[in-house]
């Protein structure tokens, strides 16, 4: 069985003070609370600015026993420009190394919006910018369906890169919930379930959602099953509006820790 880590995709939200932080902690000591509960976290700050190293560093010794999982800039994913993307996955590069180095990098998420669709150029580019990653345990999240067929899917086996498995609204557009290991590496993110909300224009109300005890006790399935065929399954709440996030982590936490309804 593989071992398995819990957290949050994301950690510094002030709307989380009360909900999980005790009342009064100041965002300096997020982290430092953050890893009295959780053993990882999915950094996704550097999607919107480019980490540095010493951000990073500083974020290890706040943090000696997590795990960290670092989301891609937007510059690699997101508004990719055909002349400059190497100066920025090389710049992204040298941020992440000493987290690798530090033996505190999880994984290296690479998640790619609707609008990457899976045509001859993409599949080129990402070909091009996986390859500058080969060091690193990487994970690939696909919001287009176009993604999910045998040829991507041998892609990442040949080459040791998680598929991330989802957990989201099941509408019109959006991809498959699929669990299937390309890699030693299981990466799931759970974004919540708010289909009415989805495709709104306030961005953040998409991710207002608390799983349900029963949910939760389906996706605790899900992973148990994923865990049988790799060595290492990261898990992250990604529905952080009003720390639901939080609340749902330490839930399956417990309930993964009880093992299987039928072994109680």
């Amino acid at each position: 069985m593989a071992q398995i880590l819990i957290g949050t995709s994301g950690y510094s939200y002030t709307e989380w003070v009360g909900p999980f932080y005790p009342e009064k902690t100041k965002a300096e000591n997020y982290l430092s609370y953050y890893t009295t509960r959780f053993s990882t976290v999915e950094l996704n700050f550097s999607y919107y600015r480019m980490p540095e190293a010493s951000q990073l560093l500083s974020m290890c010794e706040q943090g000696p026993s997590l795990i960290f999982s670092i989301k891609a800039h937007e510059s690699l994913t997101h508004t990719v420009d055909s002349a400059n993307w190497r100066i920025a996955a090389t710049t992204f590069l040298s941020a992440i190394t000493p987290l690798y180095e530090q033996g505190a990098l999880g994984a290296l998420l690479f998640q790619f919006p609707y609008s990457f669709h899976y045509d001859p150029e993409r599949r080129r580019y990402l070909d091009q910018l996986l390859r500058m990653f080969t060091a690193y345990p990487l994970a690939v999240e696909f919001r287009n369906a176009q993604w999910y067929n045998n040829r991507t899917l041998d892609s990442l086996r040949s080459r040791h890169i998680s598929l991330v498995s989802l957990d989201l609204p099941e509408i019109n557009n959006s991809p498959p919930i699929m669990d299937v290991s390309t890699s030693s590496l299981a990466y799931i993110r759970l974004h919540g379930r708010n289909k009415e909300q989805w495709w709104g224009s306030d961005a953040a109300s998409r991710y207002d959602y608390l799983y349900s005890t029963s949910e939760i006790a389906a996706i605790a399935e899900r992973i148990r099953g994923i865990a049988s065929t790799t060595q290492l399954v990261l898990v992250y709440f990604n529905n952080h509006r009003r720390g639901q996030a939080t609340q749902n982590a330490l839930e399956l936490s417990s309930l993964l820790s009880k093992g299987p309804a039928h072994d109680r």
